[in-house]
Parts: C-alpha cells; sequence; structure tokens
C-alpha cells in the first residue's frame, strides 16, 4: 500500500488562504486555480498533518510511556532544519475537489467567477470598541468555502511505509479537526479520513492493537 487519498469534509466555513485580496471585492481571497476550484495546498496540508501527528506522539511517548512513535513520525514527515531529512517518506498532493466533479463542471465551461461563487461565500466581520458599536474604518471581508464541500488529496510515500507509520498516520488523519484562516478559533471544522472509512477504520483498529 504505497499510495492512499486523504478526505477532507468541510463541518464549517473555511478560508485557505492566499495572504491577498481582490480590490473592492474581498480583503482576503481563498487559494483556487485558474479554473476558479478552490484548493488547500500539499506543503500546508502536510504540515497540519505533521502538527496532529505530533499531538500524538505526546499523548503516547510522555503520557502514556509507549516508544517508537516518535521514529515514525520523523520517517513520514521529516526533521525540521535536517537537510534532505526535513522532507520524509511521505508526499502529499493538493487537496482538490474530486476529479470527476472538475471533469464536468469545466465540460459544462462554466467561468472562473461562476464556480467560485456556486462553491464559496462572502463573510464581513468588524471590530467592535468597549461601547458595542463598530470600530471606525475595522469591516474586513473574507471570501470562505462553503460547509459540506469535500476535498480529496493524493498520499503517496518514497518507501512502502511500515504498518507502525500506516498506524500513526490514520491517528494522525482522525486527530486532524480544523484547516485554514482562523483555525484556531473555531474556523475551518472538518473530518478527515485516510482512503476511505473502511480502510480508516482498518488502519486505526490496527493502531489500538499495537498500543496493547
Amino acid at each position: 500500500m504505497t499510495s492512499l487519498k486523504i478526505k477532507l469534509t468541510l463541518k464549517s466555513a473555511a478560508t485557505f488562504g492566499r495572504g491577498d485580496g481582490v480590490a473592492g471585492l474581498v480583503d482576503r481571497e481563498i487559494e483556487h486555480d485558474q479554473y476558479g476550484f478552490p484548493f488547500l495546498r500539499g506543503k500546508a496540508l502536510k504540515g497540519l498533518l505533521a502538527e496532529s501527528a505530533e499531538n500524538v506522539v505526546f499523548a503516547l511517548e510522555h503520557l502514556q510511556g509507549k516508544s517508537g512513535w516518535g521514529s515514525a513520525k520523523k520517517s513520514l514527515f521529516g526533521e525540521g532544519g535536517r537537510g534532505l531529512d526535513e522532507r520524509g517518506i511521505l508526499h502529499m498532493g493538493d487537496a482538490q475537489l474530486p476529479g470527476a466533479l472538475r471533469a464536468e463542471v469545466r465540460k459544462a465551461n462554466w467561468s472562473k467567477e461562476d464556480v467560485l461563487f456556486s462553491l464559496t461565500s462572502i463573510r464581513r466581520q468588524t471590530s467592535i470598541n468597549e461601547y458595542g458599536a463598530p470600530d471606525h474604518a475595522t469591516l474586513r471581508s473574507m471570501r470562505v468555502l462553503l460547509p459540506g464541500v469535500t476535498l480529496e488529496a493524493s498520499v503517496s510515500f518514497e518507501r512502502a511505509p511500515s504498518p507502525t507509520e500506516l498506524q500513526l498516520l490514520a491517528a494522525a488523519v482522525l486527530d486532524f479537526r480544523h484547516a485554514g484562516t482562523g483555525r484556531n478559533r473555531g474556523r475551518g471544522w472538518l473530518s478527515a479520513e485516510l482512503d476511505d472509512e473502511k480502510t480508516t477504520e482498518a488502519l486505526f483498529q490496527s493502531f489500538g492493537e499495537a498500543l496493547k
């Protein structure tokens, strides 16, 4: 098993931001391709999964005294500041709308703007002062990807992953719950699974067996 996919389903609105805006429309635009399809970059997704894996490793090694999981995490995601070792064996593609859906939309010859507005909305917010009134010149707008949208990212490995590495990856995917701008404030809530629900469940069960 050297090729998998990760499926993300949004439970709340999310912005996978580019860090820029569109004059007169939004202050923070969502990441999208030339056809208007929103996506989450593979590098960002890999970083978020590495954080989740770190949470799992901390719980296992520091709280439960289970060894070996830190090595599996380094093999998968690499280790910062170590040159080529920083990369790890795991390679992550961009998380995009399912290929069949993108093909049908392109066949229908929708414009970039039509695609964006069918999948996103523009949210506005402002700062409130101590009197409960909006602060002057603080109104900001952000494009968000709507709840219910599903994105898929391909996962490949430089070598066949060990059972421990696959188990850790499955646990990290299940721990992964937020992505995008404002994720530390409850935005971008999502559910994730590895390949499909059956594969995720099987790997997580083997993960549980390994802890006994």
